[in-house]
């Protein structure tokens, strides 16, 4: 009789674990989905600055408008002059996105030395504010250089 309690004892606090571990997968799931949720919608540029070996370059945003739209699995963007048919440029592709590890396909692009690159950078959302940064490394296109750009939600 000791035995078959201590079997049922011992199955019974395996179940339990099992349980325990199935609910700690559904929780990552879950997580997963709504960092997901947070990165999609419509952004629009803010802050840009690029940075190469010698020299800290921070964008004009004052005459453009560049805006970045994410669904759950692809990017596009748009830059325009304001006022302006010049100086108009786009792209766009897939995207993974693991924890903050966000990296950008580039499939569709008018620069064939960028068309199928991906482009790895770290995301941050505070609030409406999407911060991406990383190191565009494109030696077929003589890039090289790190990035952080500041987004904001477009209601």
């Amino acid at each position: 009789m000791k035995k078959v309690y201590n079997k049922f004892i011992l199955i019974l606090i395996l179940a339990v674990l099992i349980s325990c571990a199935e609910k700690e997968k559904g929780k990552e799931t879950v997580v997963a989905s709504h960092v997901k949720n947070d990165i999609m919608g419509t952004w629009q540029l803010v802050y840009g600055e690029i940075k190469t070996a010698d020299s800290l370059e921070i964008k004009n945003l004052s005459n453009t408008e560049f805006i970045k739209i994410l669904n759950k699995d692809h990017f596009a963007f748009f830059n325009q002059v304001k006022g302006s048919t010049e100086g108009f440029y786009g792209g766009g592709g897939t995207y993974t996105l693991e924890g903050n590890a966000y990296v950008e396909q580039l499939d569709y692009i008018g620069v064939n030395e960028l068309r199928g690159h991906k482009f790895p950078f770290i995301i941050e959302i505070k609030g409406d504010t999407l911060i991406q940064s990383g190191i565009e490394d494109v030696p077929e296109a003589g890039i090289k250089r790190h990035i952080v750009e500041k987004y904001i939600r477009i209601k």
